[in-house]
């Protein structure tokens, strides 16, 4: 089981904190009024991470990676390049092969991640 303790104020490459994630009951939707399994609020630099509770770890480490770059992408005053035109699809791809690559979602996979498109400096 992922602990999401550990992602609790969390300082991020890009200049990102996770203030908190937080695992919930509640039905919650995307844009397009889908279901979905995570979704984040962005105050300024700071991610406040929801995540459907009764997921698998799996599930939580993609959606980790997911929501952190797309929320990095979004809140960054000037994002790499090569993340600029991602839509939805390409941050699952991204996180899919995030995970695949460095393993389930840790606080150093993360940064990794984040890294590995471009953003720096804490």
């Amino acid at each position: 089981m992922i602990d999401l303790a550990q992602f609790h104020n969390l300082h991020l490459q890009g200049g990102f904190i996770i203030v908190e994630v937080e695992s919930t009951r509640e039905a919650m939707l995307d844009a397009l009024n889908r279901e979905a399994v995570a979704q984040t609020r962005i105050i300024g630099n700071r991610f406040h991470v929801q995540l459907r509770s009764g997921i698998s770890n799996e599930e939580v480490s993609i959606s980790l990676y997911h929501e952190v770059l797309e929320a990095a992408t979004v809140a960054s005053l000037s994002a790499p390049e090569n993340v600029m035109e991602f839509n939805e699809g390409d941050f699952e791809r991204a996180a899919q092969t995030a995970h695949a690559q460095f393993g389930p979602a840790t606080p150093d996979n993360l940064n990794r991640l984040l890294q590995s498109y471009g953003f720096q400096g804490e």
